[in-house]
């Protein structure tokens, strides 16, 4: 068969199966026919000969006739070659008649063997011919198992990711590439392995709100993901409807240590807010105290006030009040 790249794919507009049919069973009984005639109604040896050659004749071609029925069912496409030539696509669910010479081609279809028992007891696989190579135009689920891979910042990460596609161009899909299953599968891999490369996992401090990760942006990541996998599975004939990233984490080596991190900066984060809170409260009782003239303090005293205030309000534990019945001087 031409290996050459399809572009453009020859929809079949076969004959109806129903007429092929009867013609088929017309042409067997009429083989029959003319084979028994023969014998019956020849009156020499050479006509009773005639007969039956005409009738095994008429028989082998509705064999033939009959072998070109085909059933196909929504949602399922087949391509025919003729002697290693493509020939032409059918999509159209019903019961046709095509070209008995046609062969239908689909590469992720294998044998199905048979097995029977032999006299030993031991099982014997036999093939019997090859199942329906129907091209399934459903959509189907790429479920990409987990990869480890290293993030922008070189860290290890597991990540997984599930894939919605479905054929559209069922000639592109096997003439175009050796088994289109297997390409999907590679090309996700490898779509999935480069953009994680391309983003950290996680936000650092100093990254800009525009910046992407893989745990912050998941949607874009996954965006991203469909387009690039889409283009790559063009020739394929492959439309990607869906990426979606199903798993994200620390790889186990380093998980215990990244979550130590990330425990250290929301601690971090959590005494900063604590801290702005507290310095706020304080500058608000000294202005309350100064502007309502409730009592006049020195500057020894203020530091002194602002010391205790920040020790109550930023303190882990409960403060202890301790009363003083003397003079504050």
């Amino acid at each position: 068969m031409n290996r050459e790249k399809i572009t453009e794919e020859k929809v079949l507009h076969p004959i109806s199966g129903y007429l092929m049919l009867l013609a088929g069973l017309l042409g067997l009984a009429a083989g029959i026919g003319l084979a028994v005639g023969g014998f019956v109604l020849g009156e020499s040896g050479g006509a009773a000969a005639a007969g039956l050659i005409a009738g095994i004749i008429v028989f082998i071609a509705a064999v033939i006739v009959l072998c070109g029925l085909k059933v196909l069912n929504p949602n399922e496409a087949y391509v025919f070659t003729v002697f290693g030539n493509y020939y032409g696509t059918l999509k159209k669910a019903g019961f046709y008649w095509v070209n008995p010479f046609c062969s239908a081609i689909n590469p992720t279809v294998k044998a199905a063997p048979v097995v029977a028992a032999s006299g030993g007891g031991r099982s014997v696989s036999v093939s019997m011919g090859e199942k329906e190579k129907k091209v399934s135009m459903r959509t189907m689920t790429l479920d990409n198992k987990l990869q480890k891979v290293n993030d922008q910042l070189g860290n290890p990460v597991e990540i997984g990711a599930v894939v919605i596609w479905k054929v559209v161009n069922p000639t592109k899909a096997v003439i175009n590439v050796e088994n289109y299953k297997n390409y999907l599968s590679i090309q996700c891999d490898s779509i999935i392995r480069n953009t994680a490369r391309q983003y950290p996992y996680d936000m650092n401090e100093g990254d800009g709100a525009d910046e992407k990760s893989l745990r912050g942006s998941s949607q874009e990541i996954a965006a991203i993901m469909s387009r690039e996998l889409q283009e790559r599975t063009e020739d394929a004939g492959i439309r990607i409807l869906d990426v979606r990233i199903t798993h994200l984490a620390y790889a186990p080596e380093i998980a215990s240590a990244m979550l130590q991190r990330q425990q250290a900066a929301a601690i971090i984060d959590a005494r900063q807010k604590i801290v702005e809170g507290a310095v706020g409260m304080v500058e608000m009782a000294l202005h309350k105290l100064n502007e309502n003239d409730i009592v006049e303090l020195d500057e020894e005293r203020k530091a002194a006030m602002v010391s205790n205030l920040l020790v109550v309000l930023c303190g882990n534990k409960d403060a202890q009040p301790i009363v003083n019945s003397g003079s504050l001087y």
